[in-house]
C-alpha cells in the first residue's frame, strides 16, 4: 500500500465529542505511543492509516481520530507497568502527590490512588514517606500539567535530587519558558 493511499488522521476529538457511531477501528496504544504529531499506525482491526496533526498532541483514552476519509479511530490506552500509590489519609495522599508534583513526575490521579512509572529512586523515596505500593499493569493517562499539554513530552522525565541539607530547594530552571 503506498503513501497516497493510506487513509490521514488530520484531527483529534476528545473523548465524548465525537459520534462512536463513525468508528471505523481503535488502535492500542501506551502512553509514550500517545505524544505524537505524525506516524503510522495500524488499528486493531487492520485498519492502516497515518497520524498527521498540525502539531505534537497527547492522545487520551477515548478521543477519536478524524479520518480525512471519512470515519474515526478510538484512542485506547494499552496497559503499562506502573505504580499503585495509596495513602493513609488525604493530608498523606496531599503529601505524597506534592512530592511526586516537586518532582515534575509524570503522575496519574485515579481517585483514591497515584499512579507512576516504576523509578526505584522513586518508589524508594515513597517508601519512606509510608506510601503504600503495588505494582499494576493498567493504562497510564497522567495529568497533563500547569503549563498544557502540547509541550509535554512523555519521555523527559525531570528527577529533580535535591541536597536534603539543602532547605531552600532553588530550582536551576525556568517554568515560564514552555510558553511559545
Amino acid at each position: 500500500m503506498d503513501q497516497e493511499s493510506i487513509p490521514r488522521a488530520t484531527t483529534v476529538h476528545r473523548a465524548g465529542e465525537w459520534p462512536q457511531a463513525e468508528t471505523r477501528d481503535a488502535v492500542l496504544v501506551d502512553f509514550d505511543d500517545r505524544f505524537r504529531r505524525r506516524k503510522l499506525y495500524t488499528g486493531e482491526g487492520g485498519l492502516a492509516f497515518l497520524l498527521d496533526l498540525p502539531e505534537a498532541t497527547v492522545l487520551r483514552e477515548g478521543d477519536g481520530l478524524a479520518l480525512a476519509t471519512g470515519g474515526f479511530v478510538r484512542v485506547q490506552a494499552a496497559p503499562e507497568p506502573l505504580v499503585e500509590i495509596t495513602a493513609k489519609n488525604h493530608e498523606h495522599f496531599a503529601r505524597l502527590a506534592w512530592h511526586l508534583g516537586n518532582r515534575h513526575l509524570p503522575t496519574q490521579i485515579d481517585g483514591d490512588r497515584l499512579l507512576i512509572r516504576d523509578d526505584h529512586v522513586i518508589v524508594h523515596m515513597l517508601e519512606g514517606l509510608g506510601a503504600t505500593l503495588r505494582k499494576v499493569n493498567v493504562p497510564f493517562d497522567p495529568e497533563g500539567g500547569a503549563y498544557g499539554e502540547q509541550n509535554y513530552s512523555p519521555t523527559q522525565h525531570h528527577h529533580h535530587h535535591h541536597d536534603h541539607g539543602d532547605h531552600h530547594h532553588h530550582h536551576d530552571h525556568d517554568h515560564c519558558d514552555h510558553h511559545h
